[in-house]
């Protein structure tokens, strides 16, 4: 991408992504559904911490059932009496419900206990109050934040208001980059944690999609990730250790679906979701913005409001001023990769043709795999 973003389209139209809400996230991944038993195990192990909350309203398109969930650790849990919950998401990695002012999580199975855990205390630590969302202890769990429900982690959260999809003009860029300023400001050593704090997730999941490329991928006019420069697919870089100096307490996933207010509907502006949280280079959760301005979907002004404000709440991951682009390119380049690898998989997977947004993404990626060796090892640090 480098210091004139040659991955990006000058002139192009530009539009903002939308913000993954919850029902987009539970649209990605087409036939994975809650079971009854599973939400209603969630929502009566929240009722059990707030049983004086209001219900929730129960979804249309959740079935309507009366299994005994399983206890949680020794809890006596019974069918919540309860409407049936708000569940906020369902995918492979993680079923949100919501009931009253409660969410509850309930993580992958394949989940790092120990790194979990670490991750979650680590949220709950004073000094990053007011950068995360804190966790809730789990009701007879004593004071830890995480305990068993059907095989799986899980956690116990307030609820906070999600940003607005539906108001893509007030997004909270300039909110999030201060947020994420902030929180690589934390020296991670000096957190009271169980165990150490594990690496940082994102760049090691960067890798993972492009594999879904090949097979799986539809046959577009062009083959984008078939066969992928290097430029475009990500490699060891994605893997490697923070270069010297750099090792900050990063977020890991940032996107806009990641902030909520609270308390709702008005409070602050607070990071939310741990599961990827760790050690790294903080370049990486700038990635994901850099890749969207940098393929022409976030507009060059919004990008300068996001990136001003980052650097003026002291952020480390780039220079205090001039191109940012030595630091964020090889992120930006394996982010918008790995976005380009989802959208053919789920478009695949969807028997669908890709949508405007995707098609950017794909055509991002292709630009960056048709760079000249040269050129991109000359805009790589």
């Amino acid at each position: 991408m480098g210091k004139n973003r040659p991955a990006g389209r000058p002139g192009a139209a530009r539009r903002l992504p939308a913000v993954p809400t919850a029902q987009h996230r539970t649209a990605q991944h087409p036939g994975e559904t809650v079971t009854a038993s599973v939400a209603q195990a969630l929502s009566a192990v929240a009722h059990a911490a707030a049983p004086q909350s209001r219900p929730a309203p129960r979804p249309a398109s959740l079935p309507a059932s009366r299994i005994t969930p399983r206890p949680v650790r020794g809890e006596t849990a019974g069918p919540c009496p309860c409407a049936h919950p708000d569940v906020l998401a369902d995918r492979p990695d993680g079923t949100v419900v919501r009931h009253g002012e409660r969410r509850r999580q309930l993580h992958a199975p394949d989940t790092d206990a120990a790194a979990l855990t670490a991750r979650i205390t680590a949220a709950a630590d004073p000094l990053l109050a007011g950068i995360l969302l804190p966790p809730l202890p789990v009701p007879a769990a004593g004071s830890t934040f995480t305990a068993m429900l059907h095989g799986r982690p899980l956690s116990l959260w307030p609820y906070g208001a999600p940003v607005d999809p539906e108001a893509p003009e007030a997004a909270p860029w300039e909110d999030a980059a201060t947020l994420l300023a902030r929180l690589h400001a934390v020296a991670p050593g000096a957190l009271r944690l169980p165990t150490p704090l594990p690496p940082m997730r994102g760049p090691a999941k960067a890798g993972r999609p492009t594999r879904a490329c090949g097979p799986r991928a539809p046959t577009p006019p062009r083959p984008p990730c078939s066969a992928p420069g290097p430029g475009c697919r990500p490699g060891p870089a994605t893997e490697a250790p923070p270069p010297h100096g750099r090792a900050a307490f990063c977020h890991g996933d940032l996107h806009l679906g990641q902030l909520v207010r609270h308390p709702a509907p008005g409070g602050p502006w607070l990071l939310i979701d741990v599961d990827d949280m760790g050690t790294g280079d903080p370049a990486w959760d700038l990635a994901r913005p850099a890749a969207w301005y940098a393929a022409g979907l976030l507009a060059p002004d919004v990008w300068d409001r996001f990136l001003g404000s980052y650097r003026a709440a002291g952020g480390t991951a780039v220079c205090p001023d001039g191109d940012p682009w030595p630091q964020l390119d090889v992120p930006a380049r394996a982010l918008t990769a790995q976005t380009a690898a989802l959208a053919l998989a789920k478009s695949a997977a969807e028997n669908r043709p890709l949508d405007e947004v995707e098609e950017m993404m794909i055509e991002a990626c292709v630009r960056i795999a048709a760079l000249p060796p040269e050129l991109a090892s000359a805009t790589t640090p």
